[in-house]
């Protein structure tokens, strides 16, 4: 099921939010070329729910969040920490439907 979160128009370029789904905190991406992200706002290595707050940027071609805690950088498309690949997050699906981002946390959409 998508959950509505929040107008597209509110999200800026290269910053995060955090939303509350269904007892799960998200963190949201919009990217600067327009490209959203969800993955869970919940740092693996400190335990904070933070990662909505961290930098956004690039390895590669790869679009990252570095945690504002311990700067470990996470791939916003699968959650994998790239400085340890035995750790990640979960990524959720993220679309943006007439004007509004919604996310899904289950597999059916």
């Amino acid at each position: 099921v998508w959950i509505a979160i929040c107008p597209y128009e509110r999200l800026e370029a290269e910053r995060g939010v955090a939303a509350y789904v269904d007892g799960v905190q998200v963190a949201i991406f919009r990217t600067h070329d327009g490209r959203l992200f969800a993955i869970d706002n919940r740092d693996p290595f400190s335990g904070a729910h933070v990662l909505s707050r961290g930098i956004v940027g690039t390895r590669g071609d790869t679009p990252t969040v570095a945690s504002p805690m311990h700067k470990q950088v996470f791939d916003l498309t699968t959650g994998r920490c790239l400085d340890d690949p035995g750790v990640g997050v979960r990524a959720y699906r993220v679309r943006c439907r007439d004007g509004m981002v919604e996310v899904v946390l289950g597999e059916a959409g």
